[in-house]
């Protein structure tokens, strides 16, 4: 029986991943790009972010691809939520666990705080010397708009049970009460960010607690220096050093119907709220990348 596969020209059939193409017969290094903000925030730039629910069939596919030897994970990423952090190296250590594949970790411009816990779940890290890496801290950021309503004309009216519903409220004078309270929750998961880099990096790591864990960022250089990484290079050529009869292959996300079709841009806008939404979170991610330069 002739199937569709048959009739395709075997210069397009080279270049099928998996099962589907000639490439079966050859070594296969899987590589990620996880590149953006990680939270867990879905929207209009989901495309633009990292969390579990967006690379979780991205990541599945990546380490089902036959032949496979590798999985080659390019981080671009200040960082994000704890939490889609964790929960992305997590379910990445499972699946190089299940499948018995090494997993290697490549830092771009920038893997940061959130984005170095994810580099962490490759059994060794890269970076270029010029890469921004580490950031191991904790963050909160909020604003103090007392007084705001008030000159605006706005009564606002916030009812709760429980004393504690409206801690650090934007619109009330801040209480120093509520800043211990959120100083112990960052220093717990200060904590936690550190067992976690500790446990995967071993005695590679070349530095004290209060050098390493204090939130700075260095170059990549550095943080070879520190231990922080395993080497300087390049994906393309440190996966060619490492598996040298391997062909690499980009696993990607697979686009919405609607975005396929060019109109996603219409189904996101759906009135002035989704515009503002928009803005918001264009402007959340904006920061985020210009903390660093970028």
């Amino acid at each position: 029986m002739t199937t569709l596969l048959d009739r395709l020209p075997k210069e397009v059939t080279d270049r099928l991943p998996g099962k589907l193409g000639e490439r079966a017969e050859r070594s296969v290094v899987s590589v990620v790009r996880l590149h953006g903000v990680i939270t867990p925030a879905m929207g209009p730039m989901a495309r633009s972010v990292l969390n579990i629910g967006v690379l979780e069939p991205v990541l599945k596919r990546a380490f089902a691809v036959d032949q496979l030897v590798g999985v080659a994970l390019v981080i671009n990423s200040p960082g994000g939520s704890a939490t889609q952090s964790a929960l992305i190296a997590d379910r990445i250590r499972g699946l190089a666990e299940e499948h018995q594949v090494p997993v290697l970790a490549f830092c771009e411009d920038v893997a940061a705080s959130g984005g170095y816990w994810l580099a962490c779940a490759g059994d060794e890290i890269y970076a270029h010397a010029t890469s921004l890496v580490g950031s191991i801290g904790v963050v909160s950021h909020s604003f103090g708009l007392v007084g705001l309503l008030d000159r605006l004309g706005v009564e606002r009216r916030v009812h709760t049970a429980g004393s504690n519903k409206v801690r650090l409220d934007p619109f009330l004078p801040e209480k120093a009460e509520d800043v211990e309270w959120l100083t112990g929750l960052q220093g717990e998961l200060h904590e936690l960010f550190q067992d976690w880099v500790r446990s995967r990096r071993g005695d590679k790591l070349n530095g004290s607690a209060e050098e390493l864990f204090t939130g700075e960022v260095w170059t990549g250089k550095k943080a070879k220096e520190l231990g922080l990484v395993d080497g300087l290079g390049t994906p393309r050529e440190i996966v060619a050093a490492r598996f040298p009869d391997a062909e690499p292959v980009l696993v990607e996300g697979r686009k919405p119907l609607l975005a396929r079709l060019g109109l996603a841009g219409v189904a996101a806008r759906g009135g002035a709220s989704t515009l503002v939404g928009e803005l918001l979170q264009a402007a959340e991610v904006r920061a985020a990348w210009s903390r660093y330069g970028l």
